[in-house]
């Protein structure tokens, strides 16, 4: 038995042997149930961290024939709008050099693992 297991794990049968192929089973077992039964804690990241003066632009669609776009703006870069008009205001303030004239829909708050807001998403039609 010892030396079976000291063939196994070594690696020493040759390919397309019985136990060869049991190992890569094994192997192969291992890499795809394994996520289901243990918790690697590797999720994906929520939000892109963005640097300083850096817009995300993502593509969301059309309404007739304007194209919509989100863009992902920093909430430093509102220089502190609080309320939502100046929020709005801020807002534009931004796309707008970039984008030209747009017409703002709606925004949504974009909050960190601790609830802190950190960007806003603002869906604009163009």
């Amino acid at each position: 038995m010892t030396r079976l297991l000291r063939s196994y794990f070594f690696w020493s049968y040759e390919r397309g042997s019985f136990h060869y192929d049991v190992m890569v089973t094994a192997i192969l077992l291992f890499v795809f149930v394994s996520p289901h039964f243990i918790d690697f804690k590797d999720r994906p990241v929520k939000t892109v961290p963005l640097r300083a003066s850096e817009v995300l632009v993502k593509e969301a669609g059309s309404s007739g024939n304007e194209a919509r776009f989100i863009y992902e703006i920093r909430a430093e870069d509102l220089d502190g709008a609080s309320t939502d008009a100046e929020i709005k205001t801020a807002l534009l303030r931004v796309i707008e050099p970039m984008a030209g004239e747009v017409t703002l829909e709606h925004y949504k708050a974009v909050p960190d693992t601790k609830g802190k807001i950190v960007a806003y998403d603002a869906t604009v039609l163009r």
